[in-house]
Order: C-alpha cells, then structure tokens, then sequence
C-alpha cells in the first residue's frame, strides 16, 4: 500500500532527461539538462551524498534552471512515506522553471539514503534538514537574507508536507511553507480519541520496509499497540513527540495548508488544527480542502502546483500583486461528464476560513435508547473507509457522487433520524452531538458517522466514508465532533446518526461486550454559508443546443434513419464466447491513423486464447472495448451474441484481471473475496467462492493474513477475486508479472483448470514462452492489424526448422555431409538428433530422402519452432 499523495502531473512534459551519476562524499557527481518545450528554458539537475551527524548519508537532488549567477528563492521539496526523492522530480523541475533552485532528498531509510525511519525524529531527520538549509547557503545562485540564511520555502506531500512544518518550527529560516495532506499531531492521526487506526498503522509499518527498518523505540511501541490493540501514554507522547503540534508556537511562516476529504488517515481536523495554531502566531494562512487524499480520489495536481508556486512567488520572491488564491477554497463534485466518465469539478471559496463549526443549525434527532453488542474478537467488523481499496477514483470521492461502500451489521449498531429535510444543505465542517453510553465493562469503545439518507429510508451514504472513533467510559454523557465534511444533502433526505460498535478500520475491544446509546441533545450541522460556489454564466449551448437537436431531429426524421442504443443479441452466437468482427478504433483527433483497424475473431468454449502482439499492437485497446470501457469506431465485439456497451448485463458474465489488485493486509484472503463479493450487492450464493477458491489452489493459506502472502499468493487470490461467481468469460492481463519460476508454473495450472471446465480464458502476456504452454489458441496482433489467428500447434508449426530424431548423436564427419547439402542451411547436433534448418522453398519430403541416402538412423522428423520464432516471423512479415 502506498502512502505517498498520486503524483501531480507536470504542468509541461520534458523532452528529454539524463541520468545522475552518484559519487562518494558531498561532492558534485553529475550533471543533467531537460528542456519543456522551445520556450522554457533547461533544468540542470546535480545529484549528490551528503553525510550527516553518525555517518547517516543522505542521497539529494539539485536542480535550477536559467542564468547560473542569477540568486534566487530556494525550495526544499520532501516526499510521501514510502517514497523517494525521484516521486517529486517533476514538481522539482517545474518550480526550478518557475526561478527556484529546489534541493529534494530521500529521507533516512527510504531509497538510497542510509539510517533508519524515526518519522521526522526532531533528532535525526529535522536535524537533516537543517543541514540541507546549512547547503543552500553556500550556492552561489541561491539568494540569501542574512550570512547562512537562504530565503528558503519548504513543500511535500504527507510524510513531506509534516517535515517542512516541523524544519519551520525548529530552523527559523525557512520563510514560506506549502504542506499538503499531512499531520499535525501522529498521535491524533494513529490514536484518535484513545482508539487504535489499526489498518493505517498496519500500513505505515509495511510500506517502511517492515518493523526492522524503523527506530527500536517506534518498533517497539507498534508491535505493543499492534498486540494489545490499545494505545498507552507512552505511545501517544512518542507519535506527539514527533509531530508539529511540538512547536506550534513557533511556526511563523506563511502557511498554505491542503488537505484531502477523501482521507481517513490525516482527515482535515489536521489541517484546522494547524491553521489555528499558525493564526495565532501572527502568520498568514490560507486553508484549500482538496477533492483527493490517502483514500483516493483527484491529486488537483497542475492546480495545486500552480498555486503552490504563487504562494511562493509572493512570500519567497516578494511579488505583492500575485494572487495566492483565497483565504479558504473547497473542491467540490460537480457530478460525472457523461463524455468521458470523469468527476467534473468546481472550487467554493470563502474570505475568510470559517473553521469547523460555522454557520450552526439544529436537527433533532428521534430514538430511543438502543442496546447493541460488541461481538466476541470485534467480527464481524462494520465498513467504512478501505485503505488498500481505494484505487482509481477512491470510495471516498465516491460518496460525493451518491455510491456508497459502507457497510453497518446488524445488532451491532445504534441509528437516530431526524426529519426530511425541507430544502438543501449544505455541510461544511464537523457535525457535533451529544449521547450517554452505558456499558457492561468499564469503557465502551463505538464509531460516530452521519449519513446522507435517501427518501424511501434505506439508501443511505457515508460523506467521505469517515467516521469518528471514541472510547467512552461507562455511564457518561459524550458530546461527539464528527468527521469533517463537505457535502451536500438534498431536499426529502433524512440525517441520520449511528453509532457503531466496530469497524474494519480500528481496533474495538476483543472481549464480548453490550452497550446502551441514548441521545442527549440534538444535531448541530455547521453550514458554513459564507462559502460560495462562483456563479458560472450560462454556456453558449443553452441557447444553440435546443435549435441544433430540432435540426438534427427532423434531418434524420427525413432520411428514415433511426437507429437503437443496442442491437439484438444473435441467437446463433449465443453458446460463442466471443466474436469481434471488423473493429476499429482511431487515435483520438486523427482521420487516419488507428489503434485498431478491420480486427475480426472468434473466441470458442473452453479456449485458453493468447493475445500477442508488440507495444502498441493494439492489444490493450482492443481489451478496453471487450470490457465496455470505450466505444469502437467501427465494428462490434459480441459476447455470447450480446453486442457489448457500457454496463452491458452481458458483462456479468465476464471476469477480469488486471495487474495489481488491492487487498486488505490484516485480513485473510478468505475474508477479503467475501468483502469483495459483498461490495457488489449479489447474493452470497452466487459467489461459488469454494469453486473457485478450489480452482485457484490457495489451500490453507485461504485462512492467513494477507500481508504474509507471497507475491505468488497474492496474484493467485487476485485471480480467485476475478473468478467469483465463475464467470463464462475470464480476462487476465500480464497474470504472471513478478512471480518466480515455480509460481509461473503454478499459475499456468489454474488458468488450465479453469478453462477445463467449458468456460473460456483470454490472457494477454508478454512471456511467450508461458504462452506457448498455456494457451490452445493464438491471436497475433501487430499495428492494430490480425496478423494471424489459430491453435498454438498450428502457428508454430509452420515453420522452416525440422527436429529430425536419430536416437543418438550423429558423428561430426556425417553432420558435416549433411550440412553441406544443398536443401540446408544449418544442422545442429543435439543428444538425439539434429536440428536442421531449411533453405527457402525446400520441401521437407526432398530432405528425408536425402538423409536417408546418407544413411542417416531417421526415427523421426517434425517442425521445430518455438513460439517467439514464430512470433517474430509473423511481425516481421506484417511490417
């Protein structure tokens, strides 16, 4: 699991970039030029070791462009946890463009830096820093306040954006900072309201490299908090002790703060936190609530870097008159752009930050006490927020769309409605409530969550999938701040307040436990009203586009054409898999140059079919309108006599895989598929999950965490994932990346078993040897064109080396006469045999009766040829 924000995008792309040549000491080692079109001018990048107090050395990146004596602004740019320095080279290259020298590094214990991971020891890795700022003072381009004091500004992401907050707390010279999703107190973040975030933490320690890789004193508390699942005041002071929160009072530099919705590990109370504190030093601040985070969703990345650098601009360089944006700015959903599938999004501002109780309204609430159970070992645990999930958009960012992934069991929980709403609300910040818990031991440990409830009563979503852990003790009243949100409820929707006792997420208590939840005030929702949406005029299409559709309406009327959103399914393709028949895809804005061009083929029951062909034959286009993921230009692919669409209810019958699947590391494999399959909202019984966990071959490893899996193990569960409810239809793509000999060969065997069965598989792979073993059949793609379609013995086959069988090895003085015949080209010897290579337009039938006038023991004779000769024959002769 990565725990690095997703790379923002460069702004301009490089042409070119030339590596770094790493010397010993501190000394300059190499030198590299990139250049971002014909304007911009080239980014010299030097590469070096610096050695720090205990010989810890630290592996740093330079970069400046434009004249070389020219001082300006320097900026510091660390990376996410997990990283290294090269995850920020672009950002690096673009505020060296925008006139900074920018100096990034990889943080003890992370790439090619020595040390071990103390998470922003005040010791170890801010002391680092202060050495870097100590460098930047002696750079001839770098422009200095003061003998030793560079005027320096400090950015990065998570682990990053808390090592530039803390270097500005210890080091005054840093003089603007620019954080984004990160912490202000560890121990908040981990141990929110004394309850242990068991999965992030989890995650944490296992994208640091393991326990081993991390100070003793920090191993030794995880695997305490880890084992007991409660943390004591020794591990809270230890994540304190290394957080910002340490020095609030000394940052006093302006402070652009972002921080993510869609996130459950650094939630925006971080960054509320740390605007307060930095407020109240007299510092500029200004707070911009992004659509993204660790849970997924957009990174805003040219909008983030664009602003990053005016705040910059204006508080490094001294441009007054450059806009960095406003005080407070919130990304919002503007729903889906039916043209492409993306989130639309718009900005809400505010002249000031209004915090996180702006703008209050009261709901009542309705319920009665309710009793609910904490379940023996915490299981089954509610769904809320997914680490490892949240690939692609992120199930965070999804809630703001209406889809919902969360999941409450029954008897497990408590739920107090208020009334339909009467008009809109919008929330903006922390809802509060007030209840009294009671419980049969002496605390009571429960998950606080408001949810945007539909108007039948059931459909319901969780605003960024977050929750509020809290750890009551028996027979106290509590008053709740919950999540901070940005989220707007409809008209006719109900708010509705649950506590739960578990969550997938966080540690509960593994003693069987009963508590009794009753309401002790009323909802408060803050509404922060002073934030608006900018008001967009009416686009020109609101005008044309009604005219335009009539003329369209009544041309087409006229000719007689009138066409259906999906053809008829063919009853006589209904037993087929798989039929493409003259598809084609063009390159996006071109007339004439295709992805796909006239590609047709037909796919039978039980195949295991390979789809070959070089970087951009046309493979994977061809596997996206398979799927349904994007529309041919011409043609059609049918499934099972289905022409496939987007959501086609054909699809169902299609399984998929794809490199890299996401699980759940401290759950089993068994309970990650069930997870999966109960996501998908179909019944439990048509999961076939024994089938086709049988197929794939996992044994009692099934019942293990996934964070023991091999690599292996974990592509064979991905697998299993994909056969859920055995699917007629099975899709891998490259299902034997990373994996060593014997898992390859292991893998090799579950896609033959599953095909036994009569259903089909289509694998796409670049290792043809395992294709030649696996697959029965064969399509050969090569510049969007068929090159050759058939049985695997069929193509390879066909070629012009013979595997003649003697028994025995032939003597050199006879293996020379039959070189030396006319019909060959070359003869090799084996240890039974020859293999014999002929001359172009040579009949086998002419050679055997040549060997045998030489008396040649032929036992046997056959094609030789394996399937990458094939393969490259058959390109070779379509180029």
């Amino acid at each position: 699991m990565d725990l690095r924000l997703p790379r923002w995008p460069r702004k301009r792309v490089p042409a070119a970039a030339a590596a770094a040549v790493v010397l010993a000491g501190a000394a300059a080692v190499g030198t590299a030029a990139t250049a971002s079109g014909d304007d911009a001018p080239p980014v010299r990048h030097t590469a070096r070791m610096m050695t720090m107090d205990g010989g810890v050395r630290i592996d740093t990146s330079y970069y400046t462009a434009g004249p070389s004596g020219e001082r300006r602004p320097a900026v510091l740019l660390g990376h996410g946890f997990g990283g290294d320095k090269g995850e920020v080279r672009a950002q690096a290259e673009d505020f060296a463009r925008h006139g900074y020298a920018v100096l990034t590094w990889s943080a003890r214990g992370f790439g090619r830096s020595t040390g071990k991971i103390g998470i922003n020891d005040p010791k170890a890795e801010v002391a680092d820093v202060s050495r870097l700022i100590d460098w930047l003072a002696t750079r001839p381009e770098v422009q200095l306040d003061g003998e030793g004091d560079p005027r320096v500004g400090a950015a990065g992401a998570s682990y990053g954006g808390a090592i530039a907050l803390l270097a500005a707390g210890h080091d005054g010279r840093v003089d603007a900072l620019a954080p984004a999703i990160t912490y202000w107190n560890l121990s908040d973040a981990f141990f929110p309201n004394g309850v242990f975030k068991k999965l992030w933490a989890g995650t944490f320690i296992s994208s640091g490299g393991g326990c081993s890789h991390f100070e003793d004193e920090l191993c030794r508390m995880y695997e305490r908090v880890a084992q007991s699942g409660k943390p004591d005041v020794e591990a809270m002071e230890l994540l304190a002790g290394r957080s910002p929160v340490t020095v609030a009072d000394r940052i006093e530099a302006p402070t652009l703060l972002m921080q993510g919705q869609s996130d459950s590990l650094f939630p925006l109370d971080q960054s509320d936190a740390a605007a307060r504190a930095i407020r109240a030093n007299g510092a500029p601040v200004a707070v911009d609530w992004l659509a993204g985070g660790h849970d997924g969703g957009s990174a805003e990345g040219e909008r983030v870097q664009a602003r990053t650098e005016a705040w910059f601009d204006r508080y490094l360089k001294g441009e007054r008159k450059t806009d960095t944006g406003p005080a407070f700015r919130v990304t919002r959903a503007g729903g889906v752009d039916s043209r492409d599938g993306d989130v639309r999004y718009t900005g809400a501002t505010g002249e000031e930050y209004p915090g996180l109780n702006a703008g209050l309204l009261r709901f009542p609430l309705a319920g009665k006490q309710q009793r609910i159970d904490n379940p023996a070992g915490a299981a089954p645990p509610a769904v809320s927020s997914l680490p490892g999930l949240a690939a692609g958009g992120g199930m965070a960012q999804l809630s703001s769309l209406g889809v919902d992934t969360s999941l409450d069991i029954p008897g497990q929980f408590a739920a107090f409605d208020s009334r339909p709403l009467t008009k809109d609300l919008r929330i903006t910040g922390s809802p509060t409530a007030t209840v009294h818990v009671e419980s049969s031991t002496d605390d009571a440990v429960l998950f606080a969550k408001v949810y945007d409830v539909g108007p039948d009563g059931r459909r319901q979503v969780l605003p960024s999938q977050l929750v509020t852990p809290l750890r009551v003790p028996s027979g106290q009243d509590v008053r709740i701040s919950l999540p901070v949100i940005d989220h707007e409820v409809s008209a006719g929707h109900r708010l509705r307040l649950v506590l739960a006792s578990t969550d997938l997420a966080y540690s509960s208590p593994a003693a069987p436990a009963t508590y009794s939840v009753s309401l002790r005030g009323d909802l408060m929702v803050p509404t922060a009203k002073d934030v608006r949406a900018a008001e967009a005029p009416l686009p020109a299409r609101v005008w044309w586009l009604p005219l335009a559709g009539l003329l369209i309406a009544l041309a087409l009327l006229f000719a007689g054409r009138r066409r259906t959103a999906v053809p008829a399914p063919s009853p006589e393709l209904s037993e087929v898999p798989l039929e493409i028949r003259g598809l084609s895809k063009r390159y996006a804005g071109s007339t004439d140059r295709y992805a796909v061009r006239d590609l047709s083929f037909r796919v039978e029951k039980g195949q295991v079919l390979g789809l070959l062909g070089p970087n951009g034959a046309g493979k994977t286009t061809t596997l996206r309108m398979l799927m349904g993921l994007i529309r041919p230009d011409e043609g059609e692919v049918r499934v099972f006599g289905h022409a496939i669409r987007p959501g086609a209810p054909v699809l169902s019958r299609v399984g998929a895989f794809v490199e890299g699947a996401g699980f759940l590391p401290h759950l089993s494999g068994r309970e990650n598929l069930e997870l999966y399959w109960r996501a998908t909202g179909r019944p439990a019984e048509d999961a076939h999950l024994e089938e086709a966990l049988e197929i794939a071959g996992l044994g009692g490893a099934l019942e293990r965490a996934v964070r023991t899996y091999s690599q292996g193990m974990r592509q064979r569960l991905a697998i299993a994932q994909a056969m859920l409810g055995l699917p007629d239809l099975m899709i891998l793509d490259e299902p034997t990346n990373g994996l060593d000999p014997p898992q390859i060969r292991e893998m090799r065997e579950v896609m033959i078993r599953y095909a036994a069965a009569g259903r089909t598989v289509i694998v796409s792979s670049h290792l043809l040897s395992e294709v030649e073993q696996t697959c029965t059949h064969l399509v050969v793609m090569d510049q969007g064109r068929l090159v050759q379609a058939g049985p695997v013995a069929e193509i390879v086959g066909t070629g012009d080396t013979l595997l003649v069988g003697t028994g025995e090895p032939v003597a050199p003085p006879l293996a020379d006469k039959i070189a030396a015949l006319p019909e060959v080209d070359t003869a090799v010897v084996t240890d039974d045999g020859l293999v014999i290579r002929l001359r172009a337009g040579t009949a086998p039938g002419r050679l055997v009766a040549e060997l045998v006038r030489l008396d040649v023991p032929v036992e046997s004779v056959g094609p030789h040829r394996r399937l990458e000769d094939a393969f490259l024959t058959l390109i070779g002769d379509s180029a």
